[in-house]
């Protein structure tokens, strides 16, 4: 068998051991005489799938019992346009943007409200997080939205905002389950499966009960609805089945390492072999302020377009895949999730420092 390291930001690698369970499981599940993918969503042998894949993740997580989990189609863009629909009262929402797609979720906003942007770090190109501290907040915000962690420019908050006292939602599709996480936080946590748990095509809603409203404006959509997702425990219409089932693996697979705390300790152990190398390196240099650096996602360049594309014609010659940087931005990048075996990004390094030397 040859796999390549993928470095891919989303659909992104998967955790081999549990590609090997699917593997074993895919044309008969468990008994049952039939893969997930064409099981019934009404079975009794899914309904197990899924109500252990949402113990699991409240296991991981810690959920507090008033918040609810929701399997929802449509994976992260659709929540853009759900959470102002669903949350709003006072048709106003204020946005810290700081990066690629916390703009674009503001953007979306704008279609449901007025939209403040109270904070952004577009001046540097989204190179930092701005100060978050003494935030003007607006008396009528219906909720405070930040993308925790921006998966095309790298950078990741270290503290909260201080949202003075409005719902805190966050997008943590690309940092969800690297690190623990304290829910009651938030009003609000969700993310795209796709790049840090499983397939495309879902995304995971974490939501406090107490916004989950039945009064929402008559014309949002049934399936755009917070609470008839709720109602009915993720099963209104067919799910994505598949995503939730391999979700499930995953979770399981956490717990096995100990959860969320050890696999935070992996990853900084993980990123912190690829910044050193970049912090000393005469050729590539990282594009983000060192206090703000995810961990999951890691941009950097040569200072030369040109040069940009040879690196990464010769690492995907070499085995490493998807460490092109996004369209928007250019550069590199690569995407560490912890799906991503450190000697992956060991094997990454020593492959660019010959590279580095061979071209000096």
């Amino acid at each position: 068998m040859s796999r390549v390291y993928n470095f891919s930001a989303g659909p992104a690698t998967m955790p081999l051991p549990v590609l090997e369970e699917i593997q074993a499981e895919l044309l008969d599940y468990k008994g049952s005489g039939m893969s997930v993918m064409e099981m019934s969503h009404r079975s009794k042998v899914f309904q197990t799938i899924i109500d252990e894949a949402e113990q699991d993740l409240r296991d991981l997580m810690n959920i507090p019992d008033n918040y609810k989990v929701l399997f929802i189609q449509g994976g992260a863009t659709l929540e853009f346009s759900m959470i102002p629909m669903n949350l709003c009262k006072n048709g106003v929402f204020d946005y810290i943007v700081t990066g690629a797609w916390s703009k674009k979720a503001a953007t979306e906003a704008k279609k449901f409200g007025k939209v403040n942007i109270i904070a952004s770090s577009e001046d540097r190109n989204y190179s930092y997080i701005p100060d978050c501290s003494d935030l003007p907040v607006d008396d009528n915000a219906d909720y405070v939205y930040i993308c925790e962690n921006e998966t095309i420019h790298g950078t990741t908050f270290q503290k909260l905002p201080n949202t003075k006292g409005k719902v805190l939602v966050s997008d943590q599709s690309s940092m969800f389950l690297s690190k623990p996480c304290n829910v009651s936080d938030y009003g609000i946590i969700y993310g795209g499966v796709q790049k840090n748990v499983g397939p495309a095509g879902l995304a995971i809603v974490i939501i406090r009960e107490d916004l989950i409203r039945e009064d929402v404006a008559d014309n949002v959509p049934v399936y755009l609805r917070f609470d008839t997702h709720a109602k009915n425990d993720s099963l209104y219409n067919t799910p994505n089945c598949w995503a939730i089932y391999v979700c499930g693996k995953v979770f399981k697979y956490l717990k096995s390492l100990g959860g969320l705390s050890a696999m935070n300790e992996i990853n900084k152990k993980k990123a912190a072999v690829l910044y050193d190398f970049l912090d000393q390196s005469k050729m590539f240099k990282g594009t983000v302020d060192k206090e703000v650096r995810s961990l999951m996602n890691v941009p950097f360049v040569t200072g030369s377009a040109e040069m940009d594309a040879e690196v990464v014609a010769a690492t995907k010659a070499a085995g490493f895949d998807n460490l092109k940087g996004h369209k928007s931005v250019g550069g590199l990048r690569a995407s560490i999730y912890n799906a991503m075996p450190i000697e992956g990004v060991e094997a990454l390094v020593e492959f660019l420092k010959k590279y580095e030397e061979e071209h000096a």
